[in-house]
This record gives C-alpha cells, sequence and structure tokens, in this order.
C-alpha cells in the first residue's frame, strides 16, 4: 500500500487528511525536481571562465563569467533547468563529475581519451594548445619534438599537460595554472603549456607581461562534460538549448565581448 492510500483510508479529519497528503504531494514533487537539478563547476581559467571575484574559488553562478561560462548560463536558461555552478580545482572537479548523475564540468576539451567518460555537449569555443616561454628567453621551437629536453610547466588534469606526459616530455605538475607564469620568470620551467588566450591572460594577472609564444601545436574544440548516469533526454535538451542559442547569434555574441 502507497502512503498516500494508506492517508486517504485512515479515519482521520478531512481537513488533516488533505494537509498530510498535501505534504506526501509536495516531497514528491520536490525529489522529482531536485533530480533535474544539474550541477555544473568549472575551473578560473580565464577568458574562457572567469572568477568576477579574482578568486580561483566560486560558489555562485553570479560570481563565474567568461566565454564559456555565459554560453553555459544562455543555454541553461534556454533549457530551463535548474542549476548550481561552482567554480573549483580542476583536477578535483574532473574526478567529481565522472562519480555523480546530473554533474557536468566546462569547457571541457573533448579528446579521443575522454569521449567514453562522458556525455557532451557542443561545440562552444576551441583551445590552442600553445607553448609559451619567458618574456626574455632565446628559446624557438620549429616543431614539438624540439622542446623533448626541456623543463614544461603544467598542471595536474590539464589536457595539455596530460598530452605531453604520455607523450614522454618532462612536464611539471601543479595543482593549478595560476603558478605557471611565475615558474617561467623564476627560471623554474623552460616553457608553459596553455591555451593561447589564456596564458597571456593568466600571466598579467600575476604581473608577468610579455610572454613568448613559441609553438601552437593542436587545437581541440571544447564542450560541457556531463556524468554518463546523466538522463539522455537532459543532455538532448542541452544540446538543442545550445544549438538554438548559436543559431540565434548568441553564442557570437558572447565570443565578440571577449574580444
Amino acid at each position: 500500500m502507497s502512503v498516500s492510500t494508506a492517508l486517504m483510508g485512515s479515519k482521520l479529519p478531512g481537513l488533516v487528511k488533505r494537509s498530510l497528503f498535501g505534504m506526501v504531494l509536495s516531497a514528491v514533487v520536490s525529489s522529482s525536481l531536485a533530480a533535474e537539478r544539474l550541477y555544473i563547476f568549472t575551473e578560473n581559467y580565464p577568458p574562457y571562465n572567469t572568477s568576477s571575484t579574482g578568486e580561483g574559488f566560486a560558489h555562485n553562478a553570479e560570481d563565474i563569467s567568461g566565454i564559456c561560462g555565459d554560453m553555459v548560463k544562455t543555454m541553461l536558461a534556454r533549457a530551463g533547468y535548474d542549476y548550481v555552478m561552482k567554480m573549483r580545482a580542476w583536477s578535483l572537479a574532473y574526478e567529481r563529475v565522472q562519480k555523480k548523475e546530473n554533474h557536468g564540468l566546462f569547457c571541457t576539451a573533448r579528446t579521443d581519451e575522454r569521449e567514453d567518460l562522458f556525455q557532451w555537449v557542443g561545440p562552444m569555443a576551441s583551445i590552442k594548445w600553445t607553448l609559451f616561454a619567458a618574456p626574455d628567453s632565446t628559446i624557438t621551437l620549429n616543431s614539438l619534438e624540439d622542446a623533448k629536453d626541456l623543463t614544461i610547466a603544467g598542471y595536474k588534469g590539464d589536457v595539455m599537460s596530460e598530452y605531453l606526459v604520455e607523450q614522454g616530455f618532462n612536464v611539471v605538475m601543479s595543482l593549478s595554472s595560476d603558478v605557471n607564469a611565475s615558474r617561467l620568470k623564476l627560471g623554474q620551467a623552460d616553457l608553459w603549456v596553455t591555451d593561447g588566450l589564456v596564458g597571456p591572460m593568466m600571466a598579467e594577472s600575476q604581473g608577468v607581461t610579455g610572454l613568448k609564444s613559441v609553438l601552437v601545436f593542436r587545437e581541440t574544440p571544447m564542450y560541457l562534460a556531463l556524468n554518463k548516469q546523466t538522463s539522455p533526454a537532459i543532455v538532448a535538451d542541452l544540446q538543442q538549448a545550445l544549438d538554438s542559442a548559436r543559431n540565434a547569434g548568441d553564442l557570437d555574441a558572447i565570443v565578440a565581448r571577449y574580444e
């Protein structure tokens, strides 16, 4: 027997029965809505994902902007889903999203190695895999192989850093990318692997200007990566909302704001 049937069949006064039945119904509705709430994570990676407070962490969507941040908000608004958005260290968020239903992470580079780990909504923007040197560096590279004997600054969980490690390069990892411009300046690394737009902006925030882009060796589209257990209907809704925003010119307008 269901809870609602038991309540309706009892001899409680009508007002009490209606009140209790309403509470049960409300709990069922609330549970249904909670099941459709999305938990979206990102990292501080300007200009794609940016903390308006200047900190590397954010607890509210209002404190998160950037090219991908604004695209994801636009998509979620069109789809009409309730969501929570937070900014955390990439490696922690990356692991969390793989374990929890209705959790997502942006902007995530979609690679062959990651393809089966998530469901994907996109594309949004693209990143250019770039090797930067310090402003006073004399390093020149004709190919990626030329960097084999050099020390490269990277960070844990970053697709570019992990790719170089897999290819046998000497990558010095950190938990975030914030410190890597300083590593170049202090001579703790010869090169820094990061996105072509992100590098100079992040370096400038750390008081380092004049970085030298010595090699762009790959370009990858970025997506919202969703946990594998998330309902395919939700994924389809979000993809349709993103496509609609693109067709309406909303995504181009977002990119233009950051150029």
